[in-house]
C-alpha cells in the first residue's frame, strides 16, 4: 500500500506553498482560503509597497505611540463604543475624557460644558455643524422669520469637511479668499458677511495649508460688537483640530478658546497632536444650552440615560482608550514638554531651509509644528520636482497650491510629530540640500505642475 505524502506544514519553507506561487486574489473572493501564515505574509509583503509612515512628513495624523499604548489599544479593538450598557467603563473612560479636554479648554462647570468623542475632527465638524444651524433655526421660527437660507463664514483655508458640511445639510457657505501674503482671514472680511442667516462664523487655530492660527480674539470681539449693533447672536466655532492639544501647552496665554463669551464649540483631533493613531475626535460645547437637545439621542444606560450625538453607530472604543492613556500618561507636563520639542525641531528645519537659498519660509513653525515654504527667482525647476526627487529617497513632502486667490503660490510642507527626532531632522536636511544640487545640475526638461502635470510657463 502507498502512503500518501502529506506535507508537514511546519517544516514547509514560507514561501514555498502553492499560494505562495500564484498572483493574490484581488477582486473577487477566492474559493478557497489558505494557512493564516501565508496570508499575513502576502500582505504584508504588499504593503512593503506603501510608504514609510515615520518617514511621511504629508501628514497631521500620529504614526507613534508607545508599545504600552499599542497593547492596551489592542485589547480593546473589540468593544464597540455604541454599547454605553455593556462596556459601561469605556463610556466612564470617554466622559472623563471630554471633560477633561473642556477643562483644557477653560470651558466654566458652572455652564455645565457637554461633549463628545468621534472618528475624527471631520465627523466632530458635521456635529458641530449641525448644533449651530439648528439653534440658528430655532432663534429664526421662535421670532416668526424665515430660516430657509442659513450660511455659514469660513476662509478659503479651510478643510474640505467644512465644504461638505454646507453642501450635506444645504447651508450656503460665504467664504473669504485669501491672498499671497496673507493666507488666513481677518475680522474685517468676517463682518463684511454677516447678515441674519448667518449660523455662525469658523475660525482655524493652526491652518493646515501653513500651521498659522488665525486672530481669533480679534474676529471674535469684532463680531460681539457686531451682534450688539445689529441685535444678532452670530457666534463663533473653533476648528482646532490641528491646533488644539498644541496652543493649551506652549501658547497657554493665547485667548482662542471658551475664556472668549461667543465661541460656542470647539473640535479637536486626538489623533494629530493629542497623539493617538487615527482615528478619534472630539467636538465640545461650552454648555448643553448650546447642544440642541433634538439632536441628541437617548439610549438606556445600566438603568440610567445615555445621552448620545453621533454620526456613526458602529466604531471601537480602543482610540478613546488611547486617548485616556495619553492623558494619564503625558499629563500636562508631558504633553508640554512634547509639543516644545516638537516646535523646537519645527523652527529649526524651517530656519536652516530659508537659508539653504532658492527657499522661503511662508511659516516658522512656531504656533504649531508645521511650515510651509516656496521656492523663489526658481524658474527650472517646481516644488513638484523637489518632492519628487525627496521621494525618491524616502521621504514624503507634500507640493500643493494655495486656495483659490492665491493658487498661483506653490509651497512644500512639513509637519513635525511625535517621533521625528533632530537627528532625523539633520537627515532631511542633508537630503535637500542633494535635491537642491542634483536639479540644478540637472534641471527637468519641463517643470512638474500640481499632479505631477507637466507646467508650461
Amino acid at each position: 500500500m502507498v502512503k500518501k505524502f502529506v506535507p508537514d506544514t511546519n517544516l514547509a519553507p514560507t514561501y514555498g506553498s502553492r499560494a505562495m506561487g500564484k498572483p493574490v486574489p484581488k477582486y473577487s473572493l477566492p474559493q478557497e482560503g489558505m494557512a493564516a501564515t501565508t496570508a499575513y505574509r502576502l500582505i504584508h509583503d504588499e504593503l512593503m509597497l506603501d510608504g514609510n509612515a515615520r518617514l511621511n512628513l504629508a501628514t497631521f495624523v500620529t504614526t507613534w505611540m508607545e508599545p504600552e499604548a499599542e497593547r492596551l489599544m489592542a485589547d480593546t479593538f473589540d468593544k464597540n463604543m455604541i454599547d454605553k450598557d455593556e462596556y459601561p467603563q469605556t463610556a466612564e473612560i470617554e466622559s472623563r475624557c471630554v471633560n477633561m479636554i473642556a477643562r483644557l479648554f477653560h470651558a466654566s462647570p458652572q455652564e455645565d460644558p457637554i461633549g463628545v468623542s468621534a472618528i475624527g475632527s471631520s465627523e466632530a465638524v458635521m456635529l458641530a455643524g449641525m448644533a449651530l444651524k439648528w439653534r440658528w433655526r430655532a432663534r429664526r421660527e421662535a421670532a416668526g422669520r424665515s430660516a430657509t437660507k442659513p450660511n455659514l463664514i469660513l476662509g478659503r483655508n479651510v478643510q474640505v469637511v467644512w465644504e461638505k458640511f454646507c453642501r450635506y445639510w444645504e447651508v450656503e457657505p460665504r467664504y473669504i479668499p485669501i491672498c499671497e501674503g496673507r493666507y488666513v482671514i481677518t475680522p474685517e472680511d468676517v463682518l463684511s458677511r454677516i447678515d441674519e442667516n448667518t449660523i455662525g462664523v469658523v475660525a482655524i487655530l493652526g491652518t493646515t495649508f501653513t500651521g498659522e492660527f488665525e486672530p481669533i480674539k480679534a474676529i471674535h470681539d469684532a463680531v460681539v460688537r457686531h451682534n450688539a449693533e445689529h441685535n444678532l447672536a452670530v457666534a463663533l466655532h473653533i476648528d482646532a483640530a490641528s491646533g488644539g492639544f498644541v496652543a493649551p501647552f506652549i501658547h497657554p496665554d493665547l485667548r482662542w478658546d471658551f475664556r472668549l463669551p461667543n465661541v460656542v464649540s470647539i473640535n479637536v483631533s486626538g489623533h494629530k497632536y493629542g497623539l493617538v493613531y487615527p482615528g478619534v475626535g472630539w467636538a465640545i460645547w461650552r454648555g448643553r444650552e448650546h447642544l440642541p437637545e433634538g439632536l441628541v439621542f437617548h439610549v438606556n444606560y445600566l438603568g440610567g440615560d445615555m445621552p448620545t450625538f453621533t454620526l456613526n453607530f458602529s466604531r471601537p472604543g480602543n482610540q478613546i482608550v488611547g486617548q485616556y492613556y495619553n492623558f494619564l500618561r503625558l499629563g500636562r507636563e508631558g504633553y508640554t514638554r512634547i509639543m516644545i520639542t516638537l516646535r523646537d525641531t519645527a523652527m529649526m528645519l524651517a530656519e536652516r531651509i530659508g537659508k539653504l537659498g532658492p527657499f522661503k519660509c511662508l511659516s516658522d513653525g512656531s504656533t504649531i509644528p508645521v511650515f510651509a515654504f516656496r521656492l523663489q527667482d526658481v524658474s527650472h525647476y517646481s516644488v513638484y520636482d523637489v518632492s519628487e526627487h525627496l521621494r525618491i529617497r524616502g521621504w514624503q513632502v507634500p507640493a500643493y497650491t494655495m486656495p483659490p486667490a492665491a493658487e498661483n503660490v506653490a509651497v512644500l510642507r512639513i509637519v513635525i510629530r511625535e517621533g521625528f527626532s533632530r537627528d532625523m531632522a539633520e537627515l532631511l536636511l542633508g537630503d535637500l540640500r542633494k535635491v537642491i544640487v542634483e536639479l540644478e545640475r540637472e534641471p527637468p526638461a519641463h517643470p512638474r505642475g500640481p499632479s505631477g502635470r507637466f507646467h508650461h510657463g
